[in-house]
């Protein structure tokens, strides 16, 4: 059946766009997979190939700062032209990045291998972000990101487990099984968004109004200072992400699994928060709802940092999952309404900030490891949380909300 997509207007239900906001967050999570499974490989890189922290941490840095360079520019093209074959494309080369490390005795070779995976995560984000913008009313755009994003985090939790279950069952060449779900969802997203390759001004996944709209200014002062803030947001999510399980290994003196399976923990408290984050602001505000999550966070790293207990380093998790990723939709969609004009662009730099610049900061929370400890090390993350917190009480109120 086919859909005249011009003649809907915001009321009027479009079960396919539905479906197919059901379908990107199945893709952001099969990209963003790929990441959480970096940090469970990363022990077992260090087993094999005695790696220090510092030296482990520049793998998650390399994967990362190609994509802070490209994601933007991604998001630009997706302004001048919808192409969502580059997010089949990039699924396809953040699945199959990863896949090859446990093929890999060198470390450059690895990092050659997850710089082509972090530049298939990259090539997803704008485009499915745009596209779920383009195809939300008003009302609901924060929710319909916040199951976008609750797919990213939710691929976050189930990458661990896959990494680690996959060597576990065929020793570190067991990577090659990553491949499997980036064929699958690769196919389903170019098959259901094939037809959409055209124009994006005049693409009929982002027509739900015939009514144009009227111009709007873009606040790029208050879209630096929102960057700040995802910036500052990603250190603290990239170092608990690197250093995690090591914690739990060296410090709390638990297996590798266990450390894995709390890493995944963590990683599903962030993703069912990162999905009510976007309910949550489309009722009480994004600004309001990110100053929230920060209230959070601070607080719980420290008690994480300052208890040598297993159960309580456990339990804190769970207030740590939440206040870094209720933010998260919130934020992508103030980077949407602060740049109403360029919102591919506002996207391929909220999301790519959201990881990136961790991973380029990483390794110096590796030599902070290094040099004094991993308890240390999560003392500066609780510490540093205090700057995010202030920003987000400082954000602007976006003119085209």
């Amino acid at each position: 059946m086919n859909i005249d997509m011009t003649k809907l207007t915001p009321e009027t239900p479009a079960p396919r766009h539905d479906f197919r906001r059901f379908v990107l967050a199945l893709g952001h999570l099969c990209a963003d997979m790929n990441q959480g499974m970096l940090s469970a490989l990363i022990p077992f890189f260090i087993a094999a190939y005695s790696y220090d922290y510092t030296t482990s941490a520049y793998l998650v840095m390399v994967s990362n700062i190609i994509g802070s360079v490209i994601q933007p520019v991604f998001g630009h093209l997706a302004d001048k032209k919808s192409r969502p074959s580059l997010m089949t494309a990039g699924i396809m080369l953040a699945g199959g990045g990863m896949a090859v490390t446990g093929f890999i005795s060198s470390f450059t070779g690895l990092c050659i291998a997850v710089v082509i995976s972090g530049i298939g995560v990259a090539m997803f984000h704008p485009q499915g972000a745009q596209l779920v913008n383009r195809t939300s009313d008003e009302t609901v755009k924060a929710t319909n990101l916040g199951i976008f994003s609750f797919g990213g985090n939710l691929g976050f939790t189930l990458g661990p487990l896959l990494a680690s279950g996959s060597i576990a069952l065929m020793g570190l060449k067991g990577t090659i099984l990553i491949i499997i779900p980036s064929i699958i969802f690769g196919v389903a997203v170019s098959a259901v968004f094939k037809e959409n390759s055209h124009d994006s001004d005049s693409s009929p996944v982002e027509v739900l109004s015939d009514t144009p709209a009227a111009p709007q200014r873009d606040m790029w002062g208050a879209f630096v200072k929102l960057g700040m803030l995802i910036s500052c947001r990603s250190i603290i999510f990239s170092g608990v992400n690197t250093f995690l399980v090591m914690y739990f290994v060296d410090v709390l003196g638990k297996s590798e699994n266990l450390g894995s399976a709390m890493l995944s923990i963590y990683y599903a408290v962030a993703a069912f928060s990162s999905l009510v984050g976007g309910f949550m602001a489309d009722k009480a505000g994004a600004r309001r709802t990110a100053v929230i999550s920060m209230i959070i966070l601070v607080p719980s790293l420290f008690v994480f940092a300052a208890s040598l207990s297993p159960v309580m380093s456990i339990a804190m998790l769970v207030p740590m999952g939440i206040g870094i990723s209720v933010c998260y939709s919130p934020m992508v969609l103030l980077g949407q309404q602060y740049l109403p004009n360029h919102v591919g662009l506002a996207s391929g730099v909220t999301l790519g900030l959201s990881v990136s610049v961790g991973g380029i900061t990483a390794p110096v929370f590796g030599k902070i490891g290094d040099a004094f400890g991993l308890t240390t090390t999560f003392f500066v993350l609780a510490v540093f949380s205090i700057l995010p917190l202030i920003l987000a009480a400082l954000l602007s109120k976006p003119e085209s909300a």
